[in-house]
């Protein structure tokens, strides 16, 4: 009797055995810890949590959200863009605006676990000013996790930092075009009539030297090009001449053909020697908020408020001419040259269409400099909607390393 027990038994209990044996070695990895000082660290499970837009929503007043990270003590500060130390008006209201996403939210950044996740990786800017408004901003919020953070120009770079209890360097390389640019006086004068000057040669398949030897270096990267693309930048007295193999490309190109080209030469330069494992964003244009007129055209930006829905077509739809348009149009393009890559798209444009309240406009930190210059309603205020930006950037690198 008890040897036919046993048999009948005995089955049910290797079964069971080889059940458990299968789901120990399964689930035994997601909690065992591989330490290693050589490779980038805090690596994540695959998130559960759906995937949403947050380039699409509404900003809220919003008196109960946090102060900004930093002041304007932060030595990474551009003066022109340290509006609290330019004591802007209105800096409390300007940061107690808060952007909500549609269907989903959005997460202030922790610079300790955002730095924590980076351990041992790079991160690069590449492009304007736009980029470098962005960058300082940041660098402003990433301080606070590290303190001991030091100034950092290398491989090329405009303007950076580096985190050394992480282990992280963040970056900026100034290519305003991205592709190598450069001036050519005019070498004889042929008339008095003729008022061409010299020419800007572009070479739309070479890249700015500032960032020709940086991909290997970052993990992150973050590309835009576009607020020097306008004859404000480049009359025809001073023309930008587009080059293909070293000879001029005919019939030559106007500037948003030229822009197009060079895009296409630039993304397929990234796609081939990018490495695949580096994480590509392609910043889309920050919008302008010029009112009555151009940056040399006494346009001004003195709005104390975000502009409403309603009002986003008026100033920004190409169809209406204004002087702000010109964000829309490079827009389209862009997304044209990144499709089918694996560039994603960050596309704060839509988000900053509002923020006409937000930008340094008369408050630059130097006696003349609106004089000089005009308003400055390109860039943004520091402390400031760039903030923001970081927020959704920190978020989109988070989701991209937990399911990678």
């Amino acid at each position: 009797m008890p040897t036919k027990l046993y048999s009948s038994i005995f089955p049910s209990i290797f079964f069971l055995s080889l059940i458990f044996l299968f789901l120990y070695s399964t689930f035994l990895p997601l909690y065992t810890n591989n330490d290693s000082s050589s490779v980038p660290t805090n690596k994540f499970l695959p998130s559960s949590s759906p995937p949403c837009n947050l380039f699409k929503g509404h900003w809220v007043l919003d008196s109960t959200k946090g102060k900004p990270f930093y002041d304007d003590t932060c030595p990474f500060h551009r003066n022109a863009w340290n509006c609290l130390k330019n004591k802007r008006d209105n800096m409390g209201i300007i940061n107690s605006w808060k952007w909500v996403p549609k269907d989903c939210k959005l997460e202030r950044v922790d610079p300790w676990r955002f730095l924590g996740l980076m351990r041992n990786r790079n991160i690069g800017f590449v492009g304007d000013s736009l980029n470098e408004n962005f960058l300082v901003s940041f660098l402003c919020i990433l301080r606070v996790a590290d303190e001991g953070a030091k100034k950092w120009k290398k491989k090329g770079a405009w303007r950076g930092a580096y985190f050394p209890k992480y282990n992280v360097t963040v970056a900026y390389h100034r290519a305003v075009l991205l592709a190598k640019y450069k001036w050519n006086p005019k070498q004889s004068v042929v008339s008095d009539e003729d008022e061409l000057k010299g020419i800007y040669r572009v070479d739309v398949d070479i890249l700015a030297d500032e960032w020709s030897s940086i991909a290997d270096f970052y993990h992150v990267l973050v590309f835009n090009t576009g607020h020097w693309w306008g004859y404000d930048k480049f009359p025809k007295e001073t023309p930008l001449v587009f080059y293909r193999h070293g000879r001029p490309i005919s019939p030559p190109l106007g500037l948003l053909n030229g822009f197009k080209v060079v895009l296409e030469n630039m993304v397929h330069h990234i796609q081939k020697e990018v490495p695949k494992n580096t994480l590509k964003f392609w910043r889309l244009q920050s919008p302008r908020h010029f009112y009555g007129g151009d940056w040399n055209q006494n346009g001004s930006c003195l709005f104390d408020r975000p502009l409403e829905e309603d009002q986003l077509d008026l100033w920004f739809d190409p169809s209406n001419n204004g002087v702000n348009k010109e964000a829309r149009t490079l827009n389209h393009l862009i997304k044209e040259a990144v499709q089918g890559t694996d560039i994603q798209l960050l596309d704060l444009t839509h988000l900053s269409e509002f923020r006409a309240d937000a930008h340094p406009a008369i408050w630059l930190g130097k006696k003349d400099a609106v004089s000089i210059w005009g308003q400055d309603c390109m860039h943004w205020c520091l402390p400031g909607l760039p903030d923001t930006w970081v927020d959704i950037l920190v978020q989109l690198i988070h989701n991209s390393f937990e399911t990678g």
